[in-house]
């Protein structure tokens, strides 16, 4: 059987894509190539993609359907990881967070990963995501 490559893209739900949209794009640095809205039904899409193209991030708004904000800990996505190369590029993510204005927890050793590091913070809504760098050879 064929084995899977890597992730092709990510598809996030939010409230409100103009919100969102600028947010990705200022903070992670993503561009947008394409957006999507279908009048009759309310669904918005639009597919935000990384400067290599190495994936996209599609953010999602549907019609209004009185659901809670995020929460990890109910079943569905619980964070969102995105990798960089070395201690010094997560070193120049914390800086960019902080121009910004984007709370974080600063680079900390992964509980999960031995040697690794990982910069916490969220999103508009509330979506946990991270940088990470794994452990230098």
């Amino acid at each position: 059987m064929a084995k899977l490559m890597s992730v092709h893209h990510l598809a996030l739900t939010v409230t409100d894509v103009d919100r969102s949209v600028p947010w990705y794009v200022r903070v992670l640095d993503l561009e947008e190539v394409t957006r999507r809205e279908e009048p009759v039904t309310g669904l918005r899409k639009v597919v935000l993609r990384s400067a290599g193209d190495e994936f996209s991030v599609v953010l999602v708004q549907h019609a209004d359907t009185g659901r809670r904000g995020f929460d990890e800990r109910r079943t569905g996505l619980d964070h969102v990881a995105f990798r960089v190369r070395s201690a010094a590029e997560l070193a120049e993510w914390e800086s960019r967070l902080a121009e910004f204005g984007v709370h974080y927890q600063d680079a900390a050793p992964s509980r999960t990963f031995e040697g690794s590091r990982v910069i916490v913070f969220r999103d508009p809504d509330g979506i946990q995501l991270e940088i990470w760098a794994d452990p230098e050879l």
